[in-house]
């Protein structure tokens, strides 16, 4: 049940010292952790005026006042080679981070995803009395159970993001809560409601580099495909030529198709279209790469995934985004040949993307490592253009978004300031019962 604003800010103003802010450090890793960092501090920031904030985050934690302690892509760094050698810098930022957080005195940490990482600053920071919280559980129910007795070690409370991360917790008596994924409250209505030929057509009006490359196109389109290699440099090296050769072949088949290629900043647009300029002319006709320079458009990438007909994508975030807009999708996915062979010996769940992982069952197309080349996402995407297909693909995604969105339970919120409160009632009898046992023992 959702705990009311009004309970909420009763529980603060009795927990918290009256004569200095809240100050909390909270930690994004990625791109997708800086919106829901972000979300996260809209709802403090709506319960008490006097908050500080203070850690590491991008363009949307900032906004909310988060005071950036060095640039969030330092922290960005997937797979267990390429952290190996990220390794000296990492170490490096994770002793900055507890210093500055131990010198702000902090209230509460707040580590958002980057498990590896935030929950090693969680272990420092907690013996320091600190209220810990790991905000997107660590993949423990897929691989690596036995990493529950460093988690509990390191944090009060942990926030699952989807109601099958809970039985692990429970199994182990840790305080966990799901609070389902922000984007179940957060995504736009309208991105589902209004009709996609509607939304194409306002989307290219007002985005400037969509328009100029669709007025200087001439062949119609057929459908439009959204293609998202992913935000990090490693992944759109990786993937995003695997792409372009199923873009190539698909063009083939059917030389109108469009492809479209929304980027979350400038830096990634330039790394996108460095990689399509290398291509022959024909796909450079067929291909637009997207910004929105202006930022007026808030959630620019789900908007050309609502605009688009289906979606080939990396895993991550970005398939629940697709679910929850009913956009029928293939995954594709490729890391280095030994990641993949150690995490392949771990894992055991046997899907990757998150529409596969809740329905337990593989209703979308998943094309992971030797499986994903050009040749295969072109045939799963053909496959999916059969009218029979899509609407089979569409009816289980809509099937699982609303079992999910029944499996909500309470506000991140709500959770971290009810566990908060309990935190600090028990560490007061605790206190008090010291107190008690020592003037015992002294009479």
């Amino acid at each position: 049940m959702l705990a009311s604003a009004s309970g909420n800010s009763e529980l603060i103003n009795k927990s918290r010292n009256p004569n200095k802010p809240l100050v909390i450090g909270i930690v994004a890793g990625e791109a997708s952790g800086d919106s829901l960092g972000a979300d996260f501090m809209a709802q403090v920031n709506d319960l008490i005026e006097e908050v500080v904030w203070i850690g590491v985050g991008g363009p949307k934690m900032k906004a909310q006042g988060l005071q950036s302690l060095f640039p969030l892509d330092r922290l960005a760094v997937m797979g267990l080679v390429e952290v190996m050698s990220q390794l000296p810098d990492l170490l490096k930022a994770r002793s900055e981070l507890v210093s500055a957080f131990t010198e702000a005195k902090i209230d509460w940490f707040i580590g958002i995803d980057a498990p590896d990482f935030n929950l090693r600053v969680a272990k420092k920071l907690k013996p320091k009395d600190i209220f810990c919280v790991q905000y997107v559980s660590p993949s423990i129910w897929a691989w690596r159970e036995s990493r529950i007795e460093s988690i509990k070690k390191a944090t009060h409370l942990v926030l699952c993001l989807f109601p099958f991360e809970l039985e692990v917790y429970q199994r182990h008596n840790h305080p966990a809560v799901c609070v389902g994924h922000p984007l179940l409250h957060n995504l736009p209505k309208e991105l589902v409601e209004i009709a996609t030929h509607e939304q194409r057509r306002e989307l290219i009006w007002n985005n400037s580099e969509l328009h100029n490359f669709f007025a200087n196109r001439k062949e119609d389109i057929s459908q439009m495909i959204c293609l998202m290699p992913g935000s990090r440099r490693s992944e759109i090296n990786a993937i995003l030529p695997l792409m372009l050769n199923a873009v190539n072949r698909l063009l083939m088949v059917d030389e109108k198709l469009c492809f479209v290629i929304p980027t979350i900043d400038k830096n990634h647009q330039y790394i996108v279209q460095d990689l399509i300029e290398r291509q022959d002319e024909s796909l450079r006709r067929a291909v637009a790469v997207a910004y929105d320079e202006s930022q007026e458009q808030k959630d620019f990438s789900q908007s050309i995934m609502a605009m688009s007909d289906m979606i080939v994508l990396a895993s991550g975030t970005a398939t629940l985004e697709a679910m929850l807009l009913n956009r029928p999708m293939v995954v594709v996915y490729q890391m280095k040949k030994l990641t993949y062979a150690i995490a392949k010996r771990l894992v055991k769940v046997p899907y990757v993307s998150l529409p596969n992982i809740l329905a337990g069952e593989e209703i979308v197309p998943e094309l992971i490592q030797e499986k994903a080349t050009g040749d295969s996402i072109c045939r799963a995407v053909t496959r999916l253009m059969i009218p029979r297909e899509y609407e089979q693909q569409l009816v289980r995604l809509n099937e699982t978004s609303n079992w999910l969105k029944q499996q909500s339970s309470q506000s991140a919120v709500s959770a971290v300031i009810n566990t908060w409160h309990d935190y600090l009632s028990n560490n007061l009898n605790h206190s008090n019962d010291t107190l008690s046992d020592n003037i015992t023992d002294k009479t």
